[in-house]
């Protein structure tokens, strides 16, 4: 990439199902998909899959992160993920709705640390990054 970006990752397409592809993230190897419905061979993850899986996977590592900076008994953290598009009266499309229901596994986690907690899940940088206006950038590069 020509910016100095501190991530960088690699789609290609595989060629095992219409839209199955190869990813290379943070030396990390995945594979995507689309679901059989959509016309893809559910061979991975779908591209909204890998987003849910992202932001929860930010908001467990950043409540983690709080109650071991805060020495706080948090034995585990689980976040269940949901995403769907919804109609919105007087905004002439369906936008997307994310749901996170936390679990915070402790049980001698005040009241106080477990709101303190269910604040700090909203504050992971995912979400930050999907609720602010992020500047996305395509070029054509030669094959």
């Amino acid at each position: 990439m020509t910016d100095n970006s501190s991530i960088s990752a690699r789609i290609e397409e595989s060629g095992e199902s219409a839209f199955a592809v190869f990813i290379e993230v943070s030396g990390h190897h995945l594979v995507g998909d689309e679901d059989v419905a959509a016309g893809g061979a559910n061979l991975g993850p779908a591209p909204y899959d890998l987003l849910l899986a992202a932001l929860g996977e930010c908001t467990a590592m950043t409540v983690r992160w709080y109650a071991k900076r805060m020495n706080w008994p948090l034995e585990k953290v689980e976040v269940r993920m949901a995403h769907n598009k919804r109609e919105v009266v007087g905004a002439g499309s369906k936008i997307d709705v994310f749901t996170k229901e936390l679990v915070l596994h402790g049980p001698e986690l005040s009241q106080e640390q477990r709101a303190k907690l269910l604040d700090v899940a909203g504050k992971c940088p995912v979400q930050r990054s999907l609720l602010a206006t992020p500047v996305i950038r395509t070029t054509l590069i030669q094959a």
